[in-house]
């Protein structure tokens, strides 16, 4: 475990001067914090805040809303840092907590986990092991806005064959898969 701490200090210290930067890039292209965070359910349902960079305009809209295709919420920056996932970044510092894995079934916000756990029996088995950056799901086009039962069952699916066939290979295979969905601009707004 102390090795792997190690791992992710030093990726998130070579990540740094790219984070700096779109960190200034954020602040230059409108007002607001440079970092979101929200509440998320982790692990065995444990509540922790989920750091990311902030790719909206700051708003006073009640609850959760997740982002959709043309979103006008989105700002320009916004758009590329999404595209290429840039906006997950800061998450390597959830990571270095020891609150989520670079692989795992991606972490909802918590008033969705509660409507998704009413349409899906078996829901909260995806939590069974920490949430991750990317996963199981998202490289098999299913990221973004979560609109129909239908859309949150095959995540759910895709989450749980994850949680029931975990191994060091998956997860790089997933990793590499990863990169070739960022690099193709598959599904992310």
């Amino acid at each position: 475990m102390a090795r792997r701490q190690v791992y992710w200090k030093i990726l998130l210290i070579l990540t740094m001067p790219l984070m700096a930067l779109i960190g200034m890039l954020i602040k230059l292209d409108s007002s607001g914090p440079v970092i979101f965070q929200q509440q998320r359910l982790g692990y065995n349902n444990r509540v922790f805040n989920v750091y990311k960079f902030r790719t909206m305009h700051v708003s006073a809209e009640p609850g959760v809303i997740q982002a959709t295709r043309n979103d006008p919420r989105i700002t320009r920056l916004g758009q590329y840092l999404r595209r290429l996932s840039l906006d997950e970044l800061p998450q390597l510092v959830n990571v270095l907590r020891g609150e989520m894995s670079l692989v795992g079934p991606r972490p909802h916000a918590i008033e969705h986990n509660f409507a998704f756990a009413s349409e899906i029996d078996e829901y909260f088995a995806r939590h069974n092991l920490k949430p991750g950056i990317t996963g199981w799901a998202q490289i098999h086009g299913l990221r973004g806005e979560v609109d129909t039962p239908d859309k949150i069952r095959a995540r759910t699916e895709h989450d749980i064959y994850y949680v029931d066939h975990w191994s060091l290979w998956l997860d790089l295979r997933i990793l590499a898969m990863t990169l070739r969905v960022i690099w193709f601009h598959q599904t992310a707004y």
